[in-house]
């Protein structure tokens, strides 16, 4: 698969370049390029910050500047909060992910630049990308972390790869109860209820049945639920105490 390198520029902890690793694994990017790092990207420091991701590291490409790092690439992006007066496309995370997804699919190579821990990219840097990827944040508050950062811009990339949905209802292999059943419940329900005062109101019954038969049909109740709820409605009906 044809990814984005991920390029670190002048990184100053080893720590932060293998806690770059571990998100770049998180989200399937495997292309470390590093830039003249200050501390050695395999020592002791960065392999156990990597949580496992030490193979990134092993394979990552060391460069001494960054016109070396992206000179093979088509397309690259620069991450950062400072527009540095620069006329330049900006884009979010999401809004890159999405062009990169479209761009690695024809062949085309991506990158994207992450500044030093302190001071970020230097505007030489910054004029070497096509593009400024802007991640908006606090404006009171929107300095990363270098590894926050990968992970930001590398998530948004992986989801484009994603085919999970919004919202699911884990039901761990329980069966949901179809109609069929729920109405065979409403009925039982209805005739333990028969002899409840309320029920036996003639213009608040069809109402509650409304309200009862929306509480269940609300959501997707599972057949294990249906049965719970027999066990406990024909014991409070033999009017029996805990």
């Amino acid at each position: 698969m044809n990814n984005p390198a991920m390029i670190l520029v002048h990184p100053q902890m080893a720590e932060n370049i293998g806690m770059s690793a571990r998100a770049m694994m998180n989200c399937g990017l495997y292309e470390m390029r590093i830039v003249a790092p200050r501390e050695f990207h395999l020592s002791d420091k960065a392999v156990a910050a990597s949580s496992g991701a030490d193979k990134i590291l092993h394979h990552a490409k060391l460069y001494a500047s960054t016109a070396e790092a992206v000179a093979d690439l088509e397309l690259v992006y620069a991450t950062t909060a400072r527009r540095r007066n620069m006329i330049k496309i900006v884009e979010t995370a999401e809004g890159a992910a999405k062009e990169i997804a479209l761009k690695n699919a024809s062949g085309v190579r991506c990158g994207i630049l992450f500044g030093p821990e302190r001071t970020g990219l230097h505007n030489d840097d910054v004029a070497l990308a096509d593009k400024i990827i802007e991640i908006p944040l606090n404006p009171e508050h929107c300095s990363l972390n270098l590894s926050q950062a990968v992970l930001l811009a590398g998530y948004e990339i992986y989801k484009h790869r994603l085919d999970v949905p919004e919202v699911q209802l884990v039901t761990n292999g329980a069966a949901i109860a179809d109609k069929e059943k729920i109405n065979r419940f409403f009925d039982f329900l209805d005739d333990k209820l028969s002899g409840c005062r309320a029920f036996q109101d003639e213009e608040k019954r069809p109402r509650m049945l409304v309200n009862l038969h929306n509480i269940f049909l609300r959501g997707e109740i599972t057949e294990p639920e249906l049965n719970t709820l027999y066990g406990i409605i024909n014991y409070l009906s033999q009017g029996k105490n805990t």
